[in-house]
């Protein structure tokens, strides 16, 4: 077996494996938001908010372009960090948002949909630290010539 040492592709690194999950993630929030039961009304979705709805796209597309610079692995942390603010914020979005909910009145179903930006953020820095290994060890070989 023959084996490039210049060009790796993007799919060899376990980074892109991590942002490729971190963004199934990202995407499958949209789907499975919180649903809050309103009583007879029936199922209101926290998605009609279309501010966060802008967040979630923001992070998806930070994410997909920090796949596609596969090869400027500084842009790569520096996008991948952005998404996790971004992330960050939508988690204290669920958490203003849970803590404001009467309990008595609304019965609420949160479900998976809160733990998806907190998935994605441990992807997101799962790919920051293979990132920071290969920039490590790109300087230390280039130290030795």
């Amino acid at each position: 077996m023959c084996f490039k040492t210049a060009g790796t592709t993007m799919i060899q690194r376990i980074q892109t494996l991590y942002l490729l999950t971190a963004l199934a993630c990202i995407l499958g929030f949209y789907f499975w938001m919180p649903v809050v039961s309103q009583g007879s009304e029936g199922p209101n979705k926290w998605n009609t908010n279309s501010v966060l709805d802008a967040i979630n796209l923001v992070s998806a597309v930070l994410v997909l372009w920090s796949i596609v610079k596969f090869k400027q692995r500084l842009h790569q942390f520096v996008l991948n960090r952005l998404s996790i603010i971004f992330n960050f914020v939508l988690v204290g979005v669920f958490i203003f948002r849970s803590l404001n909910l009467s309990g008595e009145a609304l019965v609420s179903q949160k479900g998976i949909g809160v733990l998806l930006p907190i998935i994605s953020i441990v992807f997101l820095v799962l790919a920051n630290k293979a990132i920071k290994r290969d920039e490590d060890l790109v300087k230390s070989v280039d130290r030795i010539r």
